[in-house]
C-alpha cells in the first residue's frame, strides 16, 4: 500500500492531477521522440468502454495527446475454382484431377459433395504437365457426419501447381460422389496475435450437448483462435460459439460462428486433427459460450480452453521524450475528434519508418477520482403497482446490493403466465424494472414414481409420475432400463376432467425406444456402414436411456407413462427425471427494503421498462446470486373463488326454490274450493 501511495505521489508530481471523471491511470516511459505504437494490454480494452471512446493519452506537461487506433486483422485468403474439374473411378478409388488455372501459390483445397455419413482417406499430387507427378498429402482423413460436421480441406505444401490430382481410397466402403472444388491461395501477411488466459466456469451437459461458459478475462475483445484441449484419441464435433444479448427486454443467446473440431489417428489414416479455430471473432463481453453437439456420442472431455486475441495499438507522435499516461473508465465522455490527417498520411506513405513499441504499467486507480454509484442511471424507474390482482409474491433474498441474478423457482414457474408477462419485482410498492434472460441451461426434476398398472390389460405397463406442480414447462423425460433387448412405443399422458367432470386421457408426448445389445468391435475399427466417427470411441456403447420430449404442458400434476408390452416380457424402468430449461431475471437492488416478486396474474400485460436502453452494461456488470423465500398466498385461489361462489349460490338458489313452492303451496290451497259444511 505504501509503495501505491509513494507512485501515485511522485505520479502527482510530475503530471498533476488528473481528470477526476476517469476511473484509471497506466503509465509508460517514451525514450525518444517520434512515432510511437503503444500496445493496449487486454486489462486496459477491457477497462475502457467497447469503442475506446474514453481512451485518452496525457504527456508529462499534461497536455491530451491525439492517437489513432490500430486493429490488426487476419488477411482473407484468395479462393479461386479450378479452370477443370473431373472425377473417374479407378478400381477401389475415386480419383479427381483439377486444372488450376492459376498462377497463384496453393496450399490447399475444399472438396464438394452432397454425400452424408462418411470418412476418407485422401492423397494429393501435383504436376507441371500431367506426366509427372510429385506427392504433395497423403493418408489425410476427410469426412462429412450427419451432424453437420465436416472436413473437406485438404492442406498441402505451398507451390504453384497447374495441376492437382486427388486421390479418394474407397476400399472401406462405396465410392462418395464429388462434384467441385476450390482452391484456396496462400494468405500474405499474417495478423499478430497474443495468448488470452481463460477459464471454464462452467459446464453443463444437457440434451446431447456439452455448453462450456468461458471467462475470457476481459471484455471489447477481438478472439483470433481458439483450441480445445483433450486427450480423446478419435472424435469429430460440431461447435458453436455463442454469446448472451439483450432483445425486446429480454436476454438470449445469439450464435457468433459455427466450426468442426475432430481428431483421426487410425490404421489406413495420416494422424491430423484440428482442434484450433481461427475466429477474429469479436465479443463485446467477458463471456463465451462454447455449445459442443455430442449427439449420441460421449460427451467430449475437454481439459483445458487456449485462446489467442488480436492485439490492439494506439498509435501517436511523441512531441517529446519523458513519463505519459493513459486514462480510461468514464462512461458518460463523449468519442475523441482528434484532426490526425498528417499522423494518416505518415502511416500511409512510410511504412518502413521503425516504430517503438512501448507496453503500459498494471491498471491502477486514478487518485483524483471520485467513484459514483455502479449503474446510477437505474433507480425506481418503475410506477406503483396495485397488487389486488396477484395471487403470490415471493420475498427477494440478496447476499449483497447491486446487480442481482435471480433464477426462477418451480412455484414461480408453475403459476406465473407461460410468457412470464405477470411478473413483477416491487420495492416500497414500486416496480422495480428488471430483464428476463431466456437460457439454453436445463435443470432436472425427480418426480414420485408408482406403479398403476391395470388387471384388465395385464400387456401393458404403466407407471404414475406425480409432480409437485401443475403446469411446468417441462420439455423432456428420461429414464433408464436394465432391459437389454426390446423395442417399444412409450407414450405420457394424463387424465384431466372436462367441463361435465369426466376425465379423458390428454397426450404429452410420444417416443419409440429400441435397445439391442452393443457389436462387438476392435479398438479404433471403422463401421462398414461408415456412418461416422462417434461409434470408433474406444471405451464401449453404454446402454442409451428413454428420452421423450413433452409437447405441451400438463394440465394436472399426475401423469402416467404406459407401453404396450404385446407378447413380450414387461421392461422395468427407473431413474426417472424431468428436465425444464432454466429462466432468470437481472435487475439491481438494495439490500433494505426488502424486494419482493409478484406473480399469477395471467391478465397482466407484459411491463414496459426503458432498462433495455443500458441492459449491454448491466449484462456486463458484475451480478450476485439471489433467491427466492417460501410463497406467500395474496388472495384465494381460483378454484376456491369458484366453490365459493358455487356454494354460495346453491343456497341462494335453495333458499329462493323453498320459497316459491311455499308461495306456490298457499295459493294453491286459497284456490282449491271449500268443503261443503257438513250437515
Amino acid at each position: 500500500m505504501r509503495i501505491l501511495l509513494v507512485y501515485f505521489l511522485s505520479t502527482l508530481t510530475v503530471f498533476g492531477e488528473l481528470p477526476a471523471d476517469w476511473k484509471n491511470a497506466q503509465q509508460f516511459d517514451v525514450a525518444r521522440t517520434g512515432l510511437i505504437k503503444l500496445s493496449l494490454p487486454a486489462g486496459t480494452v477491457d477497462a475502457a468502454r467497447p469503442g475506446l471512446e474514453d481512451l485518452r493519452i496525457f504527456d508529462s506537461a499534461g497536455r491530451e495527446v491525439p492517437y489513432l487506433i490500430e486493429r490488426p486483422v487476419r488477411s482473407t485468403a484468395a479462393v479461386v475454382s479450378p479452370r477443370k474439374f473431373s472425377v473417374s473411378l479407378s478400381g477401389q478409388a475415386t480419383v479427381i484431377t483439377l486444372e488450376t488455372g492459376s498462377s497463384q501459390t496453393l496450399d490447399a483445397l475444399v472438396l464438394e459433395t452432397p454425400a452424408v455419413g462418411f470418412i476418407k482417406a485422401v492423397t494429393v499430387e501435383g504436376s507441371n504437365d500431367q506426366d509427372t507427378w510429385r506427392p504433395l498429402a497423403s493418408g489425410q482423413p476427410i469426412f462429412k457426419q450427419p451432424n453437420g460436421a465436416n472436413q473437406l480441406r485438404v492442406e498441402f505444401p505451398e507451390g504453384s501447381w497447374p495441376f492437382l490430382r486427388v486421390t479418394v481410397d474407397d476400399r472401406r466402403a462405396e465410392a462418395t460422389p464429388f462434384t467441385g472444388a476450390t482452391l484456396h491461395a496462400v494468405t500474405e501477411g499474417a495478423a499478430p496475435s497474443e495468448p488470452l488466459p481463460v477459464t471454464i466456469t462452467d459446464r453443463t451437459e444437457s440434451d446431447g450437448q456439452t455448453r462450456l461458459t468461458l471467462d475470457l478475462g476481459a471484455a471489447h475483445l477481438t478472439l483470433a483462435s481458439l483450441r480445445f484441449e483433450t486427450a480423446e484419441p478419435l472424435f469429430t464435433r460440431s461447435v458453436t460459439l455463442a454469446v448472451r444479448q439483450v432483445a425486446e427486454n429480454a436476454i438470449t443467446e445469439r450464435e457468433l460462428a459455427r466450426d468442426t473440431i475432430y481428431r483421426v489417428d487410425i490404421e489406413g489414416f495420416k494422424r491430423a486433427e484440428r482442434l484450433d479455430l481461427p475466429l477474429d471473432l469479436a465479443v463485446e463481453g467477458r463471456e463465451l459460450l462454447v455449445l459442443i453437439d455430442n449427439v449420441d456420442s460421449q460427451p467430449l472431455q475437454i481439459s483445458a480452453m487456449r485462446a489467442t486475441r488480436r492485439p490492439v495499438f494506439a498509435v501517436f507522435l511523441a512531441q517529446q521524450a519523458g513519463p505519459y499516461q493513459v486514462v480510461t473508465g468514464n462512461p458518460r465522455c463523449a468519442a475523441p475528434r482528434y484532426d490526425l490527417t498528417g499522423l494518416r498520411e505518415t502511416l500511409a506513405s512510410a511504412p518502413s519508418v521503425p516504430i517503438a513499441a512501448l507496453s503500459l504499467s498494471a491498471l491502477a486507480a486514478n487518485p483524483s477520482y471520485h467513484p459514483t454509484e455502479s449503474l446510477p442511471e437505474i433507480q425506481d424507474l418503475g410506477t406503483a403497482l396495485d397488487t389486488a390482482e396477484w395471487g403470490y409474491r415471493k420475498t427477494v433474498k440478496l447476499a449483497r446490493a447491486g446487480v442481482q441474478q435471480l433464477d426462477l423457482d418451480l412455484d414461480v414457474l408453475a403459476r406465473a403466465d407461460a410468457t412470464f408477462r405477470d411478473l413483477r419485482l416491487l420495492r416500497d410498492g414500486k416496480q422495480r424494472p428488471y430483464i428476463l434472460e431466456r437460457t439454453s441451461i436445463s435443470r432436472k426434476l425427480v418426480p414420485e414414481i408408482s406403479s398403476a398398472n391395470d388387471p384388465k390389460r395385464p400387456t401393458v405397463s404403466r407407471w404414475r409420475i406425480k409432480l409437485p406442480h401443475t403446469d411446468l414447462p417441462i420439455t423432456r423425460l428420461t429414464a433408464e432400463s436394465t432391459s437389454t433387448l426390446f423395442r417399444r412405443q412409450v407414450t405420457l399422458y394424463e387424465q384431466p376432467a372436462d367441463d361435465r367432470g369426466e376425465k379423458y386421457d390428454r397426450q404429452l408426448g410420444q417416443a419409440t425406444w429400441v435397445r439391442t445389445p452393443p457389436a462387438t468391435r476392435t479398438p479404433f475399427q471403422l463401421d462398414p456402414r461408415n456412418v461416422g466417427l462417434a461409434w470408433v470411441h474406444t471405451p464401449p456403447a453404454t446402454k442409451a436411456p428413454l428420452e421423450l420430449i413433452v409437447n405441451v404442458r400438463s394440465l394436472t400434476d399426475a401423469l402416467i407413462l404406459e407401453t404396450d408390452n404385446g407378447d413380450n416380457p414387461p421392461i422395468d424402468l427407473a431413474n426417472f427425471q424431468f428436465f425444464y430449461p432454466v429462466t432468470r431475471v437481472l435487475f439491481k437492488a438494495p439490500l433494505e427494503p426488502p424486494t419482493y416478486l409478484y406473480y399469477d396474474n395471467h391478465d397482466a400485460g407484459f411491463p414496459q421498462y426503458d432498462l433495455d436502453l443500458i441492459a449491454p452494461r448491466l449484462l456486463a456488470e458484475e451480478k450476485s446470486v439471489a433467491s427466492l423465500t417460501a410463497e406467500e398466498p395474496l388472495k384465494k385461489s381460483g378454484v376456491g373463488e369458484l366453490f365459493q361462489i358455487s356454494s354460495t349460490k346453491n343456497v341462494i338458489f335453495w333458499v329462493a326454490l323453498t320459497v316459491v313452492v311455499l308461495v306456490l303451496l298457499v295459493v294453491i290451497a286459497k284456490l282449491l274450493p271449500k268443503s261443503p259444511p257438513a250437515n
